[in-house]
């Protein structure tokens, strides 16, 4: 009995590697599988709600379609706000950026002792650093495998809605074997990760809009763009916070004159940030979501590295579901206690060391 222990944990050893290679090597499948199945997940309960009244299905998923459909549409106008708020920026805008960029470089070139040739300008010289050709190609490919994979994502949203992939069934069919399980396990999936991503998506708005605001009050340029670019990153837990303020704040160093105003800008971001990130979302979460700090940034770096930043975003409603399904086990509890970083984990693992 020990030995068969001792090789069924050597098998999972040797399986979880080769499975983490095959989600990487075939993420052009499971990007788009695993998040569609997320969307779904929001419109199930309007599907439910159709066939309750008899709606026939194909309307059911007709107006779900065009619900995506609304949304691509303000997104890209909101896009294409931004867009020519960026190529409406005038020349003194653009030569002051220019000047205190220079000046930026020139400081770290100094302190690092980097030589550069006399005279030659300093945005020239690193700019020919990049190979443009090959740039060029490199969004061009981007461009293509975000499209490619919106569709896929798409295509995958109306099967989960039509149920031609039945999540439940193949919840039941692999992982939980006994019925009542698996719609337990399903039901409590459902409703945590619908909360999770409306929290989400009503914190990322809020920080957006908030941010937006800021740079309108302070007079900084491309308050849309900001702001989108807050609503978008957000998503991306822990690490997005800090990369629009960090962003943000450099982009009024290059902007606004380094006074009074520039330290009352950036601490007016901080503060919207830790309004929305670091008080309205914990409370909107609630004690169920409540993940290790630890957990968060190692799984954050493991979907990061297997699938760039759509795995970053995914990363936390992926281990949300991993968590309730090794709830509904006694053996594997204990690790989804450690997860969550409760003290009953902690305790037990303490006492396990006694």
């Amino acid at each position: 009995m020990k030995d068969l222990k001792t090789t069924n944990f050597l098998l999972l050893i040797i399986v979880i590697p080769i499975v983490f290679y095959l989600l990487k090597l075939l993420s052009f499948i499971f990007i788009p599988l695993i998040l569609s199945m997320f969307i779904a997940l929001l419109f199930l309960p309007l599907m439910r709600w159709f066939n309750k009244r008899n709606v026939p299905k194909i309307i059911s998923i007709s107006l779900v379609v065009l619900i995506f459909i609304g949304a691509f549409k303000i997104g890209g106008g909101l896009i294409h706000l931004s867009t020519k708020e960026i190529l409406s920026a005038d020349n003194t805008f653009l030569l002051k950026a220019e000047d205190k960029l220079i000046n930026l470089v020139t400081i770290i070139e100094s302190f690092f002792g980097i030589e550069r040739v006399q005279g030659e300008n300093v945005l020239v010289h690193y700019l020919q650093q990049f190979n443009f050709v090959n740039n060029i190609g490199s969004t061009l490919n981007f461009i293509g495998d975000t499209l490619s994979m919106t569709l896929m994502t798409a295509f995958f949203v109306v099967l989960w809605l039509a149920e031609s992939i039945n999540f439940q069934k193949v919840l039941n069919s692999t992982v939980l074997k006994q019925k009542h399980a698996s719609v337990k396990a399903f039901r409590k999936i459902e409703k945590d990760l619908i909360t999770f991503m409306k929290v989400k998506f009503l914190v990322s708005l809020g920080t957006g809009i908030g941010i937006s605001l800021a740079c309108v009050f302070f007079d900084v340029s491309f308050p849309i763009f900001w702001g989108l670019f807050a609503f978008a990153i957000n998503f991306v837990q822990m690490i997005g916070s800090f990369v629009s303020v960090i962003l943000l704040a450099i982009f009024a160093f290059v902007e606004l004159d380094p006074t009074g105003t520039l330290v009352l800008f950036i601490l007016s971001i901080i503060g919207v940030q830790a309004l929305f990130g670091g008080v309205l979302e914990p409370v909107l979460m609630g004690k169920s979501f409540s993940i290790n700090v630890i957990t968060i940034l190692v799984m954050l770096m493991l979907w990061g590295f297997i699938w760039g930043v759509p795995g970053m975003i995914m990363s936390i409603p992926i281990t949300v579901f991993i968590k309730i399904i090794l709830e509904q086990f006694p053996k594997t509890k204990i690790v989804a206690d450690l997860l969550a970083g409760s003290e009953q984990g902690i305790n037990w693992q303490f006492e396990k060391k006694k």
